[in-house]
């Protein structure tokens, strides 16, 4: 008897400890955002944390921000453009292409210049012995340039019926862009174009100097043609590109770039640098191209944001555990 009214005490004393015990620790169990306890430690003493305005807030420092390649910039005013996008490819400038033609056939005797070599006006190329004077004379390079097809071997038969050498000079290339009928209209001969070589080094600006006066039975395209200076041969013939045929331009005093934009909880924000802090501002958008989207209210001129990589901050934010709480 006296060993079950133990058990019964204990079990008693037990119940009520734990009851005293919750109400102790209940207020230290929530935070005013009604976190868990390690999520609430995590807000004081981690990464994140909302502000005042309920807008989500990560501590990141700049040298972080640098690591993930994320990139700081000031909003401020910037030129948008409506654009038409065109298709199209680099071709050697044909005003600068020559193709260099034996005078006399014969037999190839010498060879000094291979396909990619520099010329320059007057270099030898080949060495050629004449069929009707058994004495030899020499192929030269008739303008400064680059030899992009070579057409002959050692010792083989040379006629002055096809090109034994093309040398171009390719610090000019031209982009030949394919226009459908309904854009005719909208292309004229003086109008900005911008090119993308999709090569990471940014658009090459042009103006159109060439629209065909017919098209192309096979692709119902008219071609539009732009001359590109190419000083470091960057741009190489062959290669297929994209073009922005600008159509209007309209100034936007507080802007920012375009891979800025960001999607969270339904909103649409920017990564603000507030402090030792990055804050999703959520933001309204108005017009936008393909460089920047015009910020109507929510930024202001001069504030610093994330201008590039800003899923490296998003993804902060995540791991912070603010967001999707």
């Amino acid at each position: 008897m006296k060993k079950t009214f133990r058990i019964f005490t204990i079990a008693v004393a037990a119940a009520v400890f734990g009851f005293v015990g919750f109400k102790m620790l209940s207020p230290a169990a929530k935070t005013g955002s009604g976190k868990a306890p390690d999520q609430a430690a995590r807000m004081v003493d981690g990464r994140a944390e909302p502000d005042e305005h309920g807008a989500d807030r990560v501590f990141i420092s700049d040298a972080k921000l640098a690591a993930g390649g994320a990139i700081l910039s000031a909003a401020g005013s910037a030129e948008l453009s409506e654009t038409l996008q065109l298709n199209g490819m680099l071709r050697a400038n044909q005003e600068c292409v020559v193709q260099v033609t034996p005078r006399f056939p014969g037999v190839v005797r010498d060879i000094r210049k291979r396909i990619g070599d520099a010329v320059v006006k007057g270099d030898q190329l080949a060495s050629i012995e004449s069929n009707q004077s058994l004495t030899t004379y020499d192929l030269k390079a008739p303008i400064s340039g680059t030899i992009i097809e070579r057409q002959i071997s050692l010792g083989e038969y040379a006629s002055e019926q096809k090109p034994a050498f093309v040398v171009a000079d390719l610090s000019t290339i031209w982009v030949e862009l394919s226009v459908y009928r309904h854009d005719f209209k909208r292309v004229h001969i003086g109008d900005e174009v911008l090119i993308d070589p999709d090569d990471g080094g940014g658009d090459v600006k042009a103006t159109i100097s060439y629209v065909s006066p017919v098209g192309a039975s096979d692709t119902q395209t008219a071609l539009a043609r732009a001359v590109l200076a190419n000083p470091e041969g960057r741009l190489r013939p062959g290669l297929f590109v994209t073009a922005r045929l600008v159509l209007a331009k309209r100034n936007a005093s507080v802007a920012v770039r375009a891979g800025a934009i960001q999607t969270l909880e339904n909103k649409t924000v920017v990564f603000v640098r507030e402090g030792d802090k990055i804050e999703a501002r959520p933001v309204l958008i108005g017009e936008s191209d393909a460089q920047h989207a015009e910020v109507k209210s929510g930024l202001s001129e001069g504030e610093r944001y994330v201008a590039a990589n800003s899923f490296v901050v998003k993804a902060e934010m995540y791991k912070g555990g603010v967001i999707g709480e």
